[in-house]
């Protein structure tokens, strides 16, 4: 090369080694960054001190870099799990039949327009017998989707092909003599977080849309095993929260004008609607809770590593759960006999028998109630402490109880920490502005801020739940059941981190005519207790037996 470089190329190489020099000023970290970083975590560290540090946190952003160039697809969850089981603490390791008979004498009725609300034994009995067969039933149930599926904004994709493929085959089976159970022949619906073989899982999200996965979820194989009939995938709020996905908003069938809450919201409309016998949804959050609540459902939210969520999105690894959204308890417990257990593929799910029998005494259960939270502040005053006195004239002795004193709501950072990780794509891609909502509580945002927690805190979050899971152990010792308002109590945020099971069934309606609820906690892997109770209280009321109008007016 020779030595002697020209005026111009001198230039134009200072020029360049500027730039490159200006690009290094940008990326280097230095101490009045720090001082302002840690203003926002609180910190107090000294001016040597962060200087010391910032040789190490210049490797650190490096290695973010590296990280970033792994392929990391929503599925592949973190090498930590949550363990919800406290020290001490034992399930029950034999396994009882699972028990809930037929119902004898059950016609076909002259108006089938009244199929649309019979429980699952009730259409169970009617395929069994062959009064109707899985093809008319689930033609019957696709043309209800056609007709008030649009007005109340539920459903993102008909699986009609699938759905009557099915149909015939359980139709087949049950002439043939090879009938599987209660589930066999029933249609269902699934939230479309769920993956399904050869129909589009949008996650309820524009950025997803048209997103399809080759593979059936857990949930999904284990419902079509039992000879169950999928014939919709049905609406959440984008990305699981509340109910505006990206072709509208989910409305309540009680009342149009109102939403049908989230983020499970199209599997409780659909099923509030008689759209569907039943429908799965998950919860984070209360997306279980609330959309029952909204629509007059009845909801089972399973202990954490109850239900494999394979195929399932990810928004939170250590919150996640999958349940049945019904009419009714026993409907329930019948669905998630069908879908509970380990699959060797979400190793978060525990191997806890599911011992629900409907001659489960529930009159013989230990039941607690949050007392302070039935006073009036929480909930549905009225309607709650009306389903109380029920219970109390059936015999059922209520002992007060109370939660842990512990910061529970200032754990839901999990959520925008574990969230930010699984949507770090969608938020460092820019593609976040791709999503309906964009206020300060929206996901957006979330993510974003989600990014600004430290490390260090979130595991402290996490100590301070490991304490939380332990004592909510010592306040049940002594207790099977306990009973909770629905909304406002601090119960939702608190078993949600705790990981515990709840039932939420409805008590009667609001002035305004929208539905209220009341939830029945179990303790650990404790549903069938919690079911029990809970169908003990539906068989004193007719609540669950209430079905919405406003729907039918507009098609």
């Amino acid at each position: 090369m020779n030595r002697k470089i020209k005026p111009a190329l001198l230039a134009a190489g200072c020029f360049t080694l500027g730039a490159f020099a200006m690009k290094v000023a940008e990326d280097k970290i230095t101490v009045p960054m720090l001082q302002q970083a840690q203003q926002l975590m609180g910190l107090h560290f000294t001016n040597a001190q962060l200087d010391s540090a910032t040789t190490e946190l210049e490797d650190f952003k490096a290695g973010y870099e590296r990280i970033r160039k792994v392929a990391l697809p929503n599925e592949v969850a973190p090498a930590i799990t949550f363990n919800p089981i406290p020290v001490g603490f034992e399930w029950p390791k034999e396994k009882e039949k699972f028990k809930v008979d037929l119902p004898k004498k059950v016609k076909l009725p002259a108006n089938k327009e009244e199929l649309a609300y019979y429980s699952i034994p009730q259409l169970a009995a009617l395929i069994k017998s062959k009064q109707i067969s899985s093809e008319e039933l689930t033609t019957f149930y696709l043309n209800r989707l056609k007709q008030y599926g649009p007005t109340l904004e539920c459903v993102t994709t008909l699986t009609e092909e699938l759905a009557l493929q099915q149909a015939r085959q359980a139709d087949k089976e049950i002439k043939a003599g090879k009938y599987k159970g209660m589930l066999h022949g029933i249609p269902f619906g699934v939230k479309d977080l769920l993956a399904t073989k050869n129909y589009k899982t949008t996650w309820g999200a524009e950025p997803y849309k048209d997103q399809q996965l080759n593979l059936n979820a857990t949930v999904v194989e284990r419902l079509q095993n039992a000879g169950g009939v999928l014939v919709a995938k049905l609406t959440l709020g984008a990305l699981a929260m509340g109910d505006v996905w990206y072709g509208g908003k989910t409305k309540s069938p009680w009342d149009l004008s109102k939403g049908s809450s989230g983020s499970s919201a199209g599997s409780a409309s659909a099923v509030a609607a008689g759209l569907l016998p039943y429908a799965i949804g998950t919860e984070t959050l209360g997306s279980i809770v609330s959309p029952s609540t909204a629509c007059g459902t009845t909801g089972l939210r399973p202990t954490f590593g109850r239900v494999s969520r394979h195929g399932a999105m990810a928004l939170s690894w250590s919150m996640d759960k999958i349940g049945p959204i019904t009419r009714s308890a026993e409907d329930a417990a019948i669905v998630f006999n069908a879908i509970y257990g380990p699959d060797g593929k979400d190793l978060s799910v525990y191997d806890a028998p599911f011992n629900y029998s409907s001659k489960i005494d529930a009159k013989k259960l230990r039941v607690g109630y949050l007392k302070k939270d039935f006073e009036g502040k929480y909930g549905f005053k009225e309607n709650d402490q009306q389903a109380l006195e029920d219970l109390k004239k059936a015999g059922i002795e209520l002992v007060p109880i109370e939660l842990p004193d512990l910061p529970a709501n200032d754990l839901v950072m999990t959520i925008s920490v574990e969230g930010a990780a699984a949507f770090d794509e969608l938020t460092r891609s820019g593609k976040d502005s791709m999503l309906k909502q964009q206020h300060k509580g929206a996901w957006p945002n979330i993510f974003r801020a989600g990014r600004f927690i430290p490390a260090v805190e979130y595991i402290q979050a996490q100590r301070v739940r490991t304490l939380l899971v332990q004592q909510m152990q010592e306040k049940l010792k002594d207790i099977d059941v306990y009973i909770s308002p629905s909304f406002g109590s601090s119960n939702l945020v608190v078993t949600n981190l705790t990981g515990h099971p709840c039932v939420v069934v409805p008590t009667g309606f609001q002035k305004n005519g929208m539905p209220t609820t009341i939830t029945f906690m179990g303790k650990l892997f404790g549903e069938a207790e919690a079911l029990a109770l809970a169908k003990l209280y539906q068989d004193l009321t007719p609540y669950e037996e209430k079905h919405p109008t406003a729907f039918l007016s507009k098609k």
